[in-house]
C-alpha cells in the first residue's frame, strides 16, 4: 500500500496518507500566533481544512482529534471555536489535554486523523 506525504521536511510531514487514512501533524496557528485562544483555534481549523483538502478529504470525515491547550481555563473558548467549525453529526473521537507547547506564542495545537 502506498504512502503519500505532503509538506515534507527534514523532521516531519504535515500530512501523511496511507491507504484511506489521512494523518495530520499537530497544527498551530500561523497568522494568529500570539493571539487569543479563539483566534488561534479558528486559524488552526482553517489550516486543517487546507491540509485535508490536499489529501482529498474534509472535516466531515474526521475520525479522531487530539487538542493541546496551555491552560484548561481556556477550554470553553477553544470549544466555542471548535463547535462552530466541526461538522454536525460527524464529530470525531476527541481528547483535550493541557500541555506546555513548543513556543510561548502558541496556546493551542490540534492533531487530527481522517478517512479519505
Amino acid at each position: 500500500m502506498s504512502i503519500q506525504r505532503f509538506e515534507t521536511g527534514p523532521r516531519m510531514s504535515q500530512v501523511v496518507v496511507h491507504g484511506n487514512t489521512v494523518y495530520l501533524a499537530g497544527v498551530v496557528a500561523g497568522k494568529a500566533a500570539g493571539g487569543s485562544v479563539t483566534d488561534q483555534t479558528k486559524d488552526i481549523l482553517s489550516i486543517i481544512d487546507g491540509h485535508l483538502a490536499k489529501a482529498g478529504t474534509d472535516k466531515s470525515k474526521l475520525l479522531s482529534a487530539t487538542i493541546y491547550i496551555t491552560d484548561m481555563q481556556t477550554f470553553p473558548e477553544m470549544n466555542a471555536a471548535w463547535d462552530g467549525w466541526v461538522s454536525p453529526g460527524d464529530t470525531p473521537a476527541r481528547a483535550t489535554v493541557e500541555a506546555k507547547l513548543a513556543a510561548p506564542q502558541y496556546n493551542v495545537e490540534i492533531m487530527v486523523i481522517a478517512a479519505k
